[in-house]
């Protein structure tokens, strides 16, 4: 079986899962009304539903028609207060991608006129109290070179008579022609009020940075908006960008090691230590450079205290000579170089650095929502999307299940492995299924010598369908099958005891991972 999850021709339209028979009529349920399931019980679509979802489902895996939305934005946002508007900075941005988007929709009514432009437009605003979605600024989206649509949010505030600590960013999707497409939602961004003057402890994490988090450097020259540049990568090269921004991992780096080869270390980031920054998208990376603290337009050299958010910070490639000033990362409008600082003359652990030097670090988080419409004969927003973070396994033997963990579970979701439906249970906190049997996508499962590795997805009951990051592996055991060259044929009455010892092995040892 290949990996877009194509059954075998061999195999029944319905094929069997441990907990299911075919006689089990009250399984199969005939109605819209009956596939509303309630939490706690077992549920599956009718033969006739899962038949038609099925092709679709394998259309869907083998064609690759997701439709992907990213919403990119700081952790932390500043307070405006009074007249004032701090808007957010970085910017909060959108990435619509996949080749979902550019299937026009139904072939129709958008281009019957001649319609030329995007096909969706968004509005984005900060969530208010009661759920609602306030003041919006609509995204004008860009077509990018590598076919991403790209929106950004370049005037959104939050002003000090909004008391909340925590917001979230709200998104609208609409299509041309007026349909919503759906509602989506940011990670929680924390308010602060300035950006921490005082040494950091790290008693009080909230504004540290750690080790593996995201971040974004920007630099703004004698503090007005305007003149910002964002640290970012286009075609394959660092760039500072008036525009986009990207957001980098920072590691910390180890000396000793080949540039890309991160060894697991945890922990905050300290100034004085040695990072490396590597794009999220791209996976390109800056050389390994030692992260400084900022004060008055001078790099501070002894300085070993924990990074936080908002910090004023320079980058000082490592190898400058002992008593120098050093040379650290710089900007020169859209180009990134390197400037060679000079000591102070008045204090020996401090450099002299130019503006276009000093950056100003902030963290990242970022959310993605994937579907595809191509299935689903409905109108419906496509909204809330579900979102898998964990998988945990449970049995064997007769009965595997696999319990999936995340957000925006709702009764009408049935879990699929590649195009095979899972019986599903719903839970106000997980979904529950029960793991197909692997002869449900090989027919010579008996004799499988390498591992099968299934895509797991997520299918709403009018048809939408939401792919995920997640697979689902199946490992035999080594054997051959009786009658290959130079193998001697087993027993007559060990085919028996094979198929028992391989039918135990098949439900119980799994593996699980995560696609990158």
């Amino acid at each position: 079986m290949d990996p877009a999850g194509a059954a075998d021709p061999s195999v029944p339209p319905n094929p069997l899962t441990h907990l299911s028979l075919q006689d089990r009529s009250e399984m199969q349920l005939q109605s819209e009304a009956d596939r509303r399931s309630l939490p706690g019980t077992w549920t599956r679509s009718s033969p006739e539903h899962t038949t038609i979802l099925r092709g679709g489902v394998r259309r869907c895996l083998q064609q690759q028609c997701e439709q992907t939305v990213r919403i990119l934005h700081a952790k932390v946002a500043q307070k405006s207060y009074g007249n004032e508007k701090r808007f957010f900075c970085p910017p909060p941005c959108v990435y619509l991608s996949g080749p979902g988007w550019r299937v026009k929709p139904g072939q129709d009514q958008a281009h019957q006129a001649g319609e030329t432009g995007p096909t969706v437009c968004g509005y984005m605003g900060l969530d208010s109290a009661s759920g609602s979605a306030t003041e919006t600024q609509k995204l004008n989206f860009e077509q990018q070179p590598d076919s991403r649509e790209f929106g950004c949010a370049k005037t959104l505030y939050i002003s000090d008579a909004d008391k909340r600590k925590h917001f979230r960013l709200v998104l609208r999707l609409v299509l041309r022609g007026g349909r919503e497409l759906g509602t989506f939602h940011s990670r929680l961004i924390k308010v602060i009020s300035k950006p921490s003057q005082k040494k950091q402890s790290l008693k009080n994490t909230d504004l540290c940075i750690s080790s593996g988090s995201k971040v974004s450097l920007f630099n703004r020259l004698r503090s007005q908006t305007v003149s910002t540049r964002y640290l970012s990568v286009e075609d394959g090269a660092f760039v500072a960008s008036a525009r986009q921004w990207a957001a980098f991992t920072l590691h910390l780096a180890d000396g000793h090691s080949a540039q890309g080869d991160f060894p697991p270390r945890e922990g905050y980031v300290r100034y004085g230590s040695l990072v490396q920054l590597v794009c999220t998208v791209t996976g390109i990376t800056l050389p390994p450079m030692i992260i400084r603290k900022v004060a008055k337009q001078c790099a501070l050299l002894d300085v070993d205290e924990p990074i936080s958010q908002l910090h004023k910070c320079a980058f000082q490639f490592p190898g400058s000579p002992p008593g120098g000033g050093g040379t650290y990362l710089c900007l020169a409008t859209e180009k990134v170089v390197q400037f060679q600082a000079s000591p102070c003359p008045k204090e020996a652990n401090r450099a002299l650095l130019n503006d276009s030097s000093c950056w100003t670090i902030i963290g990242t988080e970022s959310v993605e929502f994937s579907f595809s419409t191509s299935l689903a004969c409905t109108l419906e927003p496509v909204t809330p999307v579900p979102l898998i973070s964990t998988l945990e396994l449970s049995g064997g033997g007769d009965v595997a299940t696999l319990e999936l963990h995340g957000e925006n579970f709702h009764a009408g979701l049935k879990v699929w492995f590649g195009d095979v439906e899972a019986e599903t249970m719903y839970s106000p906190r997980s979904l529950v299924c029960v793991v197909p049997d692997v002869a449900a996508f090989c027919s010579d499962w008996r004799w499988l010598r390498a591992p099968i590795t299934i895509p797991m997805s997520l299918v709403r009951a009018d048809g939408l369908f939401y792919p995920s990051a997640f697979s689902f592996t199946y490992t035999p055991e080594y054997s051959v099958r009786p009658g290959h060259p130079g193998v001697p044929e087993p027993a007559t009455d060990a085919d028996a005891l094979l198929e028992s010892i391989h039918q135990e092995f098949t439900r119980t040892n799994f593996h699980l991972f995560i696609q990158t």
